[in-house]
């Protein structure tokens, strides 16, 4: 049974709450082992947006349809962006420094055009916050809370699967970086980019292997 689309009926709950502006906030990358981490950002007026045909979690889509929703999403958004934090970064402050990173890249961006009341993250960690501290060990531990940000931030999981701002910002952040891993392919032909997107397929790691890595892996992970 296919699984169903995603909705709008919990940001329509959180505008009947007061939070009028709401956006959803998922990444990609994060297991890959070349390329960045990408983060997308989807803000929408919760309480009068319309349901967008089509969107799903952007790993049940075709790469083509993924690709063809992109201008329908940014149209449909009030505003849209993706952040990235590379492999030299996610090496410099670890994985979970470089999504909030990237993440407040891509906030700061949309936000520039409007800013939210409310943001829903996919999954059980919000890595998205800053930390009261800057001690990044500290936020990898979950021992930091987190600072007060112009919105509220809350974790909800398979929000890709159920909401469908999240799912949209999906969309963006996997078109987005499969672009970059195909443009990075022309240049590393042996690693399989443009298939694998950098992932630790058999064919990547024996090149890896063979050949060594490059700037573009992330050289502190175990890659063999």
């Amino acid at each position: 049974m296919a699984a169903a689309a995603p909705t709008l009926a919990w940001e329509r709950e959180l505008a009947a709450q007061g939070y009028a502006i709401v956006a959803g906030c998922d990444e990609v990358g994060r297991g890959s082992l070349a390329g960045p981490v990408s983060v997308g950002v989807v803000i929408i007026h919760a309480g009068t947006a319309s349901e967008i045909p089509g969107v799903k979690d952007s790993k049940l889509l075709r790469p083509a349809v993924r690709e063809a929703l992109v201008p329908a999403i940014v149209d449909w958004a009030a505003a849209s962006a993706v952040g990235h934090s590379s492999a030299q970064e996610i090496d410099a402050i670890g994985l979970v420094g470089a999504l909030r990173l990237a993440g407040n890249r891509a906030m700061a961006e949309a936000a520039a055009t409007l800013s939210p009341d409310f943001v829903i993250l996919d999954g059980n960690q919000d890595w998205l916050s800053e930390p009261v501290q800057g001690d990044l060990d500290l936020f990898a531990a979950n021992v930091a809370p987190a600072a007060a940000q112009p919105w509220l931030t809350q974790t909800r999981i398979k929000a890709d699967m159920t909401c469908l701002s999240v799912a949209a910002a999906s969309v963006l952040a996997k078109v987005e970086r499969d672009g970059m891993m195909t443009g990075l392919a022309r240049q590393f032909p042996s690693f399989g980019w443009e298939s694998n997107m950098g992932y630790g397929t058999v064919s990547h790691r024996a090149a890896i292997a063979e050949q060594g890595p490059t700037d573009y892996h992330r050289k502190t992970w175990r890659l063999i």
